[in-house]
């Protein structure tokens, strides 16, 4: 009898080990607040905290006509940092700063402190995530086999200034709650990033777009975004705030480039039309007027307190860019309504007092909202920007499939945040 219970006694044993040793390699996934709490606040946060419990690091969007997608965007990774981080989830806007850390300081060609376009989601610390070549590890980056070779897109490899912009806003935004180690190591990526934007700084006023190509082909683009200067505006602001005390010099150094792409911004404003337009052509000086984008406007309103004309720069996107309940890309054809920017409507209106439009926005919102809290990036398929994806002759448009950037707009939406503001509520 007793000689029958010993070999039970050791099965059990070793089930309690097992599960003691399951529990303390999961201990960094009992995360509070988790992704049903951090739901309550926000549907579309909860959404972007539930991502990166799955994906422990840079995460993407699922679209509809495949089960998963490796694109993270580096744009999309940003927003989803701010939201994520007004919301309280620090864990979680903290997994994806890393990610972006590990990108930084791991390129396989530049150490300038640049940042592509677009990584792997999921931890990039991991097997999966990064590869090492005669011992140098570096972050993998997105790509496919064919016809026996590798091949990347020019785009995914590519550096956008505007990106970066958001990374350094994101970086400013997750330090404030994070330990004083990991703040010093979040404030001296975001320093990096900023100074490489720094070297982008054109004679003739605001900040060129960055560079596009790959590695060894990479040329700096001549452009300059209007879009890429407003978010320069806030986040070289915020990084000067968050050093003005230990780096005194190195702060004015910043609030004096905010200013710098500040005044960019303010020469691409049409005083008649009341709007402003998407930048210049390759020779950096004529203003291109093709193309009258909603984002340079929403995004200058909340990003400048000091607009005198704001109420009718609204009323130019109500009455150029209204497409049923939302609003569409740009100034063009209204053939469908992008839901980031209607988002970023409602942040306007709730910033400018507006509540009856603001929850009108929402109302519309709700109805594009899937059952996880995501919405895609448009209300239907083929929704024109009047736009090429840079560097190619693709027409860049939007779909009706989940976006990671859009959701993190509806976040900011549904707790009247403004990411280009001073973060406080809009009552």
């Amino acid at each position: 009898m007793g000689k029958s219970i010993k070999p039970a006694k050791a099965i059990l044993c070793m089930i309690i080990v097992f599960a003691m040793i399951l529990t303390g390699c999961n201990s960094e996934r009992e995360v509070e607040p988790d992704a049903t709490e951090i739901t309550k606040i926000s549907s579309a946060a909860g959404f972007l905290a539930d991502k990166v419990e799955g994906s422990m690091g840079f995460i993407a969007s699922t679209p509809k006509k495949s089960k998963n997608s490796e694109n993270a965007y580096l744009y999309d990774n940003a927003v989803a940092i701010l939201a994520l981080s007004y919301a309280g989830a620090d864990w979680h806007a903290q997994k994806i700063a890393d990610a972006i850390l590990f990108a930084q300081e791991h390129d396989r060609t530049f150490d300038d402190g640049r940042l592509r376009n677009v990584y792997i989601s999921g931890d990039p610390k991991s097997d999966s995530g990064r590869s090492i070549t005669a011992g140098k590890v570096t972050i993998r980056l997105p790509g496919f086999w064919q016809d026996g070779r590798w091949q990347e897109d020019s785009y995914t490899v590519s550096t956008s200034t505007g990106n970066i912009a958001w990374t350094i806003l994101a970086l400013c935004t997750v330090a404030e709650n994070a330990t004083s180690e990991q703040r010093e190591e979040y404030i001296a990526a975001a320093i990096r990033a900023a100074d490489f934007v720094l070297t982008l700084k054109s004679d003739s006023g605001g900040f060129t777009a960055g560079y596009v190509g790959w590695d060894d082909t990479q040329e700096k683009v001549t452009y300059k975004s209007t879009e890429h200067n407003i978010n320069l505006i806030s986040a070289f602001s915020a990084l000067a705030d968050l050093i003005t005390e230990q780096r005194p010099e190195k702060a004015a150094e910043y609030l004096e480039a905010s200013e710098y792409a500040k005044m960019f911004v303010l020469s691409m404003y049409d005083k008649k039309l009341h709007c402003f337009y998407t930048g210049t052509e390759e020779d950096g000086k004529t203003i291109s007027k093709g193309v009258i984008p909603l984002d340079t406007n929403t995004l200058t309103i909340l990003a400048l307190e000091e607009l005198e004309d704001t109420h009718k720069i609204i009323s130019f996107v109500e009455e150029s860019m209204t497409v049923g309940e939302g609003f569409d890309f740009s100034a063009g054809d209204l053939d469908g309504i992008w839901n980031e920017g209607t988002a970023q409507m409602a942040v306007c209106y709730s910033k400018l007092g507006h509540l009856e439009k603001y929850e009108s926005i929402m109302q519309y919102l709700k109805t594009q909202t899937d059952k996880d809290g995501s919405i895609p990036a448009a209300d239907r398929d083929g929704v024109s920007t009047g736009f090429v994806i840079v560097g190619t002759d693709i027409l860049w448009e939007y779909n009706n499939s989940q976006s990671i950037g859009a959701t993190g707009w509806l976040a900011f939406a549904q707790m009247k945040k403004n990411p280009l503001g001073q973060n406080s509520e809009q009552e």
